[in-house]
């Protein structure tokens, strides 16, 4: 397995993240915990992943509330998975909602004027990533460990202080 610097692994849980527009949003509602799709605005210059969200969804509430949230990144073909936890604020920034308006969130609003637009921003804390091999590379080095007894190496796994 390769083996990245502090900075560069830092650098690559961007980059995976960076890879992927839809993340789950988990977050705290009492004693439960509850995800939902989201589209994700990765910005490393920034430390902070932003989402579009609507201020009549109880996912405010919960994030007010506590937050504490967890974002799962995840592409199954190439086996590569990141989940960030971080701290959430939900604010009414009009420029920066702006500056993210796009043709996906015109399902949602009408316009980037639409007064139940907030804009959700995460800082991550840090992250684990999963970087594997792919999914019939995998499949290859399982059926060779089954017959060997080894262990295969399905690719590099690291937690990450952001």
């Amino acid at each position: 397995m390769a083996s990245h610097p502090r900075s560069t692994e830092v650098d690559h849980v961007w980059n995976m993240m960076d890879k992927h527009h839809i993340c789950m949003l988990a977050t705290h509602d009492g004693a439960v915990i509850r995800s939902r799709p989201m589209a994700a605005h990765v910005e490393p210059g920034e430390n902070a992943v932003y989402f579009l969200t609507d201020e009549r969804r109880h996912k405010d509430d919960e994030i007010i509330a506590n937050p504490n949230v967890c974002l799962a990144f995840a592409d199954h073909d190439a086996e590569d998975y990141v989940s960030l936890t971080g701290r959430a604020e939900v604010s009414n920034d009009r420029a920066k909602i702006k500056e993210l308006w796009s043709m996906g969130a015109q399902a949602w609003w009408k316009s980037a004027d639409d007064p139940n637009i907030r804009l959700l921003k995460v800082t991550p804390l840090d992250a684990e990533y999963w970087d594997g091999a792919g999914s019939m590379i995998s499949t290859l080095k399982m059926a060779a460990a089954a017959m060997t007894g080894e262990t295969p190496d399905l690719g590099e796994n690291k937690k990450v202080r952001m």
